[in-house]
């Protein structure tokens, strides 16, 4: 979720294809010999240096994709499959961060700056082989602004209230049509991956299409317009991905990409086996190292045929969130103290962030008191003041709140209740868990038990997201891109991602109330210098409300093999796999296609 949030967060899409001469997938990709573009097709040419053709990557991911569907992926696993096998409209450049052509080959703004018309490349087909068009980008955004699939994305297709307009000019020519002129419009499409009508319609039409798509939906039954498309699923162990052979980018010899014959991804729960399998060359990328492998890593990076990237901050950020959910049934007593200003903001001047950056990041993050991290150079607030570590601070909140000690010091309600919660945590980042020890500790200094659950990221995601059965939770999210708009999900009230509150009985606060209104404004506001300044008051409702604790913005530290070419990692997510359809091995590779 976006652009739209990821958690440990962005881009979307899906897909499966057949070979160019209607082979069954199980043969599409094996044994290629690139073949020149044909000339009837509108392919785009990529300038980076050329590679070698065949192999396969081996990849990692701390837990498996919850969903092949871009239409309600949220977790960054799914969007990081899904970005491989999908496409959008006008990309972001992970590495230059600027839009530049994608499947639409050009585009023009009306002078009113309300009307975007894009001229869609010619020749391009799904991964099956069937002819995309006009009419796919039309259903696509029919699907992601349908109400009943509920897609993050949707947020960002609703301009003061009302939804983009899209109209069929020809059968490569479509017209969107804003409320009002939208700010940095060109990069909301980067988040929308076009699906395949012809695939799809029919779900669609039975109100269906939320479900689509599973884990273990056949890869037949798949496609999409990325460089790869689903091979095979084995579930607890792998994912495959295969070559797309009707990608719609060639090199600059005229060859069509990508040069891998497939990626296989391996689940790999564990951060520490994940760095051991990666220093054993089992290995060739891995996408996020925690500081502590890092570092044990980095000593022999040149003698053990790898090299590591430091990126520093990038766009994410991770938090402490209370459970502040409406329920019907009413609230509960964790819930009542989550609700009073002043116990957030004890809790969060209770939180040492300097000791987590040090303990359990060894000096790679950056302490945050917004959601904008220094990573994020355009936007982030100059004046922002440094979060405030303070035991006698939060003392003072929490005793004008009504609150008071025992003798023993345990910290009591104004109604006499012992004051303690629960902090759910992703069990397989193990600085998590250190930052969660870190936070209880501090937390017992002002009376405070803190129990603290460690749960596998998708039985988390599903607690904070759908069933809100916790009390609360350290989380991360990663924007897909520096603009602010990436925020509208997870700021707004009504946002998909609107993590803190996504159960709303009522209106929201008038702090909150405010929020919204500043978050439409800064959409449609003329230029980057008010859109700034009007952003920054949004960073000073959220830093003075606290909706929930901001910790730290953690260093991107990944990795790649020294035979892996065209590894340009970026702060954006994908951070390694952005231009995977650029990525080769510089060798032969003896990995299983």
């Amino acid at each position: 979720m976006e652009r739209i949030k990821v958690l440990t967060v962005l881009l979307t899409g899906i897909l499966i294809f057949l070979s160019d001469f209607c082979l069954r997938p199980s043969q599409a990709g094996r044994n290629f010999s690139p073949a020149l573009a044909s000339s009837e097709e509108g392919l785009l040419t990529v300038r980076s240096p050329a590679g070698r053709f065949g192999g396969t990557l081996i990849i990692s991911q701390r837990s498996e994709p919850k969903t092949l569907n871009p239409l309600t992926a949220i977790d960054g696993n799914s969007r990081d499959i899904i970005g491989l096998i999908s496409a959008d409209l006008i990309h972001i450049n992970r590495y230059t961060q600027r839009t530049e052509a994608a499947l639409a080959a050009s585009w023009t703004v009306s002078s009113d700056g309300r009307q975007y018309t894009l001229h869609l490349r010619r020749g391009v087909r799904f991964s099956d082989g069937h002819p995309f068009d006009a009419n796919d980008v039309i259903f696509s955004f029919d699907a992601y602004l349908d109400e009943r699939n509920h897609a993050p994305q949707r947020d960002l297709l609703i301009i003061t209230g009302k939804p983009i307009s899209v109209q069929k000019i020809d059968p490569y020519t479509v017209l969107f049509t804003l409320a009002q002129p939208y700010a940095a419009a060109e990069r909301l499409f980067d988040s929308i991956a076009i699906l395949p009508k012809h695939l799809l319609i029919k779900r669609f039409d039975e109100g269906k299409l939320a479900s689509a798509w599973g884990l273990n939906t056949r890869p037949e039954e798949i496609a999409g317009l990325g460089p790869f498309r689903i091979k095979d699923y084995v579930p607890g162990q792998r994912l495959r991905l295969e070559r797309n052979p009707y990608y719609w980018k060639k090199n600059y010899r005229g060859n069509r990409l990508p040069y891998l014959s497939g990626i296989t991804s391996l689940f790999i729960p564990s951060a520490d086996a994940e760095a051991m399998r990666f220093d054993a060359g089992e290995i060739d990328i891995v996408g996020r190292l925690n500081a502590p492998d890092f570092d044990a890593l980095e000593i022999d990076q040149q003698s053990r045929g790898f090299r590591l990237y430091d990126l520093g901050p990038g766009l994410e950020y991770s938090f402490l969130v209370f459970n502040l959910n409406d329920f019907s049934d009413g609230l509960t007593t964790a819930q009542r103290w989550f609700q009073h200003l002043l116990f957030r903001r004890a809790i969060s001047a209770a939180v040492d962030r300097d000791s987590i950056v040090h303990l359990a990041y060894h000096g790679r993050a950056y302490p945050l008191s917004s959601q904008i991290s220094p990573g994020n150079k355009l936007w982030a607030e100059s004046n922002v003041p440094n979060p405030v570590h303070s035991l006698r601070l939060a003392r003072k909140l929490l005793y004008s709140a009504g609150f008071s000690w025992k003798e023993n010091g345990s910290l009591s309600d104004p109604k006499g209740n012992p004051v303690e919660f629960s902090i759910m945590h992703n069990a397989a980042k193990p600085e998590q868990g250190q930052v969660a020890e870190i936070i209880q500790q501090d937390l017992r200094q002002l009376g405070i038990k803190v129990t603290l659950i460690p749960l596998e990221f998708r039985s988390l995601v599903d607690r904070v997201f759908t069933s809100f059965q916790y009390e609360a939770a350290i989380l991360t999210l990663a924007d897909g891109d520096s603009d602010p708009n990436s925020e509208m999900s997870v700021l707004t009230s009504k946002g998909t991602a609107h993590i803190w509150r996504l159960k709303q009985r009522g209106p929201p606060p008038q702090w909150q109330q405010e929020v919204d209104k500043l978050m439409d404004q800064q959409l449609t506001a003329p230029n980057y210098l008010t859109r700034k300044r009007i952003y920054d008051h949004v960073q000073d409702l959220i830093r003075e409300n606290v909706p929930m604790v901001f910790l730290t913005s953690p260093h991107i530290l990944v990795g790649a093999k020294d035979r892996v070419g065209n590894f340009h990692p970026a702060v954006l997510p994908s951070y390694t796999l952005w231009n995977a359809e650029e990525l080769f091995i510089r060798q032969a590779h003896g990995g299983g296609s």
